[in-house]
This record gives C-alpha cells, structure tokens and sequence, in this order.
C-alpha cells in the first residue's frame, strides 16, 4: 500500500471514529436527558477542531514522516500489495480506542464525548500530510509502500523508482 493512502485512509478513519462516538455520546446523553453534556461537548468538539487546525496549518511534511521517509529503505519491486491487512495492522489502535469509549457510553456518556475530540484533532492535524509525501514523490522520482511489518513494531517504508515530474515555469 502507498504510504500516501495510508495517511489518507487514517485521516479519514478518524474522522469516522469521531462521528461514531459523536452519535454514540447524542444517544447516551439524550437517554440519560442530559442536555448540559450535549453542549459541554459541541464545545469540546468546536475546541478540538480549532486546535486541529491549527496545528495542521503546515503543508510541509512533519518532521517524523520526513524522518520515516529519509529512512526509507531502496527497493526494486512493489511489496505485496494487501491494503486491508496494512490499515488493520497500522491503525488498530485508533479502532480499539473508538471500540472502548463508545462501549463506555454504558458507564456515562462523557467519556465517548471527550474520546470524540482527539480523533478530530488527529485527522484536522494530518490533513495535509499525504499531499506534502505526494510533492516528495513527484520530486524525487519515487513511491513510498508501506513495508510489511508486525502491529507492534514500528512501520517501515520502502522506496521504488517511480516518475519525477517536472513543472514549467511561466516566463516572466
């Protein structure tokens, strides 16, 4: 699996985990009739989606994934393509996070209302990360896969010769 889609799949993975526990925090606090937690949270929401804003400002790479790719590894071939095992294997936490606070919202349904906010502040500060490793590529004349590594160990990147891309400049 390309690294970009990778990124591009945990952005929009979070944003799905934070919806989830969004619409599990409205039905537990509707059940329990507790509209203070409903504006609590939005406020916690509306907080955590400037904060991821504004540290996701950057087009740039992050200095970790630019660490993560100067560390690639060179490689003539494609690593197996399997892009469902790659996600599972890479974001299984952010799954068993969204799993835990929404289970939670048994207990009160402030907990999947804090777990909410993190997710959106992960995937408002990442959003332009798969671009900034799209630029690289073009540059370098590159791919980044994503190696195949074990859950707990940390990921891998290997680099295949791809096609650099040049781009005109307009006289004047």
């Amino acid at each position: 699996m390309r690294f970009s889609e990778l990124l591009r799949s945990g952005i929009l993975l979070s944003a799905g985990a934070a919806s989830a526990l969004a619409i599990v925090t409205l039905g537990a606090a509707t059940t329990e009739g507790n509209e203070r937690l409903v504006w609590i949270a939005a406020g916690w929401w509306a907080a955590a989606s400037l904060l991821g804003a504004f540290l996701g400002r950057r087009t740039n790479a992050n200095p970790a994934i630019a660490r993560l790719l100067a560390d690639s590894k060179a490689a003539t071939m494609m690593p197996e393509h399997r892009p469902g095992a790659v996600i599972v294997n890479r974001l299984w936490p952010l799954l068993i996070a969204t799993i835990a606070a929404g289970a939670f919202a048994l207990v009160s349904a402030a907990i999947p209302a804090i777990g909410a906010g993190f997710p959106i502040i992960w995937a408002l500060s990442w959003r332009h990360q798969h671009q900034a490793v799209i630029a690289i590529e073009e540059r370098d004349g590159v791919t980044f896969y994503v190696d195949r590594t074990g859950p707990l160990q940390p990921i891998r990147l290997v680099r295949i010769p791809g096609f650099r891309r040049e781009r005109l400049t307009a006289p004047g």
